[in-house]
């Protein structure tokens, strides 16, 4: 019986098991601290308004760091019909999240801020996973400038650049769509 490409097989998972323990122990003593000090430190030097760091550690080997930037009113209420009440909408302002998965690596997802009662809030976007001898101080200010580059687009919108997957936007004109300039 060869069973040759079997015991790699085992050999690899046995590997990954390991993988898991080596990357749950570094979460606990190098990453989760570096996150919440990187974060500090952005937070500190650009002045972020409302910026809180906020450590979920209540499921363990399941935890989370997240800057969050809280709650505030939107600005637009609704009036409730004869009361003369005005039901203010909370907006969101959206959070950046470190979220330990299961196996001990690392994934980043970004939270678009929303305004509860208008519209849905979008899903949060995965930016990436990480294990965690990748993650190093600039992977975290990259990841808080596409962040901020999230939020800032969500606050600007507009209508000035046509949607790309709707398809409904056919532009008309000279040499529009030809590549081949002789």
């Amino acid at each position: 019986m060869d069973i040759g490409s079997l015991v790699s097989k085992v050999n690899r998972y046995k590997q990954v098991l390991q993988n898991t323990i080596q990357y749950r122990e570094a979460w606990h003593e190098e990453i989760k601290p570096m996150i919440v000090s990187v974060l500090g430190e952005i937070i500190e030097e650009t002045k972020l308004e409302r910026a809180e760091i906020i450590v979920r550690d209540n499921i363990e080997n399941l935890e989370s760091v997240i800057l969050d930037l809280g709650r505030t009113s939107s600005g637009i209420s609704e009036n409730m019909e004869d009361t003369g009440v005005k039901r203010t909408m909370i907006k969101s302002n959206g959070s950046l999240i470190y979220q330990q998965l299961f196996n001990g690596k690392i994934m980043i997802m970004i939270v678009s801020p929303s305004i509860e009662g208008y519209g849905q809030p979008k899903p949060p976007k995965s930016v990436e996973i990480l294990r965690p001898d990748e993650l190093k101080p600039p992977y975290i200010i990259r990841h808080m400038e596409h962040f901020l580059r999230d939020i800032t687009d969500w606050e600007d919108f507009d209508d000035d650049e046509p949607q790309k997957t709707s398809g409904a936007f056919n532009p008309i004109g000279f040499n529009v769509g030809n590549n081949n300039n002789a």
